[in-house]
């Protein structure tokens, strides 16, 4: 038997979800930097007040939305990863890399709210951290079992960037070499320089439309090698 207090929740959480998908459709035709709650509850037929009890301001709205892209987002690549799971490290490198291209190229309006220009006036709060890491947290994982198996092809750093290295070590990726954590910073903002690129129209005259899924998977390949992988 459904309680009161059980058919008020699930009253909630749809209308929570509407909300969200209300949200989602403006921030494609108008951009997150236009979203409004007061747009919103009109196209809903919600009075203001009333939506202010599910999200007291436009930055509770948008963190909502930030971190339901980013578990999505995860949740493409952990499910890849997974899937992938009796394949060789680089392989599975590779594997990642295309489910977050795949994710963005079909959300790409949620891929422009995490990884586009800021929100004017719009500061993330911690609670989008852990969402965040988890893309991060896949390919960190690929590295460390791959270093604690045949190892990790290693690029010396400078000198001069050492202590910072070491610093990403121990805070980013600890038990793996301030080697990796360089490279693995530098192989992450290529990973979305290249899925910024092709969704925002960068690579037009560069790679043809045709070529663009082979030419992502040669660009995550060798990303794959600057982190240390190597291919069996």
């Amino acid at each position: 038997m459904t309680t009161p207090q059980g058919a008020r929740a699930r009253a909630r959480m749809e209308v929570t979800a509407a909300i969200k998908d209300e949200a989602r459709r403006q921030l494609a035709a108008e951009g997150a930097a236009k979203l409004s709650l007061r747009a919103v509850a009109r196209e809903l037929g919600m009075v203001s007040s009333a939506l202010y009890r599910y999200f007291p301001s436009r930055d509770d709205l948008l963190t909502a939305l930030i971190i339901d892209a980013y578990d999505s987002l995860g949740e493409a690549a952990e499910t890849a990863h997974a899937a992938a799971a009796e394949a060789a490290p680089a392989h599975r490198w590779v594997v990642v890399c295309e489910a977050v291209r795949g994710w963005a190229l079909t959300r790409p309006h949620e891929y422009a709210l995490i990884y586009g220009s800021p929100v004017p006036g719009y500061s993330a709060p911690d609670t989008t951290i852990p969402p965040a890491a988890r893309v991060a947290l896949v390919l960190i994982g690929i590295l460390r079992e791959a270093f604690e198996g045949l190892g990790l092809a290693r690029t010396p750093v400078p000198a001069e960037l050492a202590p910072e290295a070491r610093r990403m070590a121990d805070e980013l990726v600890p038990g793996l070499p301030p080697e990796v954590a360089v490279a693995m910073a530098a192989a992450w903002a290529q990973l979305f320089g290249l899925v910024g690129f092709e969704l925002f129209g960068q690579f037009k005259g560069v790679v043809e439309e045709a070529e663009r899924e082979r030419f992502f998977r040669h660009a995550a390949a060798q990303l794959a090698h600057g982190v240390g992988l190597v291919f069996p």
